[in-house]
């Protein structure tokens, strides 16, 4: 049996999607071009705009498309900081446990500061209240996760922009790992966010497509510059990632959202596992992503498993994919102070909701068997 489990790495193409890009593929034309050819690919990108403008509950004309996820968090950061000490006028503040793209990127700005989590991994508000209070000669630039695909943890991004607005601050959300499983709706966001961002193949659209949403109010230099996609992002468009972005919104439904599989999965695992426990906020808690299931299994070695789990057919990672290649600690285990020993000993499990009990039990009882066999190895 094939199981797989890591929805929060990629997500599939359905038939409909593979069948619509097919029609695209036609669609050559650079979109730019003023003749009959690039006119289709042109409409093309427009339609897709709309789409993505709906889905957020916004105005078409601040959707900005980039390459990626990373791609916006980093324009993100570094479109608003300056480069220059004289002219840079931001002190940056940013998540310890937000994706690795918008941590460097912070981190690289001429004045940065990493905020607090708690245990559960969601940002500490008065700390962030506290620390935002010694910026006299400079701007806050806030940036967050709203939600983070690693751990599970659901922030507070109405209570964070309160805060950073208070403090005439700037806030930017990765919404990626939030996206796919909680609706975001730029009405009831826009008075306490300021740019937004998400990546397109976790909602089912093509790898290298991202969207930045942005305030008309916000002011960004471009990293790669040229004439498109709002003067921001240079280059001829990627017209069939864009798409597929446009398509998957516009098929993406959220019925499909549920914590049921995750939980009965999760209980099974307690009941059948020893010394195994779950990091990240509980289930019991309604503040972590409905399909996320980060488990500590005390002993093992986390990279063993996933290929011992990998051999049975069950795909799962030890955390985010843009980690899962680094043998170092990951930064979200280690900000909210997971013992040392338990940081290499866990395995991610992001669901789609729909999979079967019969495979959620194969999951259970695969996983059981394969943690006993490292158990047992180890303790030979």
């Amino acid at each position: 049996m094939n199981v797989y489990l890591d929805h929060a790495a990629t997500t599939p193409l359905s038939d409909s999607m593979k069948a619509y890009l097919s029609s695209v593929l036609d669609q050559w034309g650079n979109p730019s071009s003023l003749h009959a050819q690039g006119t289709k690919p042109r409409q093309i990108i427009a339609k897709a705009r709309q789409s993505v403008a709906g889905f957020l509950h916004a105005a078409a004309g601040d959707i900005t498309f980039v390459p990626s996820g990373s791609a916006g968090n980093t324009l993100a950061v570094k479109g608003t900081a300056s480069e220059n000490p004289r002219k840079n006028r931001y002190a940056v503040f940013y998540s310890p446990t937000s994706h690795k793209s918008m941590q460097k990127a912070c981190a690289s700005c001429i004045c940065s500061r990493k905020l607090r989590v708690n245990s559960a991994g969601e940002t500490d508000l008065t700390y962030l209240s506290q620390i935002l209070q010694t910026c006299k000669k400079k701007k806050p630039l806030v940036c967050v996760e709203a939600g983070n695909s690693e751990i599970g943890s659901i922030n507070d991004i109405i209570g964070i922009g309160s805060i950073v607005h208070k403090h005439d601050g700037i806030l930017v959300a990765d919404a990626t790992g939030y996206i796919p499983s909680r609706r975001v709706d730029m009405r009831l966001w826009k008075d306490y966010v300021d740019i937004l961002t998400f990546s397109g193949h976790k909602l089912h659209a093509l790898k290298g497509i991202g969207v930045l949403w942005k305030k008309s109010s916000i002011k960004l230099n471009p990293l790669i510059y040229g004439s498109q996609e709002n003067n921001l992002v240079g280059g001829t468009e990627n017209v069939l990632g864009i798409a597929s972005l446009g398509k998957a919104v516009t098929d993406y439904r959220y019925a499909h959202v549920s914590p049921a599989g995750r939980d009965y999965l999760y209980h099974a695992i307690l009941r059948l596992i020893p010394d195994s426990y779950l990091v990240g906020p509980p289930v019991e808690s309604g503040n972590r992503l409905p399909h996320n299931l980060y488990m500590c299994f005390k002993g093992i070695d986390g990279e063993s498993l996933l290929f011992l789990l990998d051999m049975h057919g069950i795909r799962v990672s030890t955390g985010s994919a843009c980690t899962g290649t680094d043998l170092a600690a990951s930064p979200a285990l280690s900000a909210i102070g997971m013992p040392k020993e338990d940081l290499h000993s866990c395995i991610r499990m992001t669901l789609s909701g729909q999979e079967s009990r019969e495979e959620l039990d194969y999951v259970s009882e695969t996983l059981k068997q394969c943690v006993e066999d490292l158990r047992r190895m180890k303790g030979a």
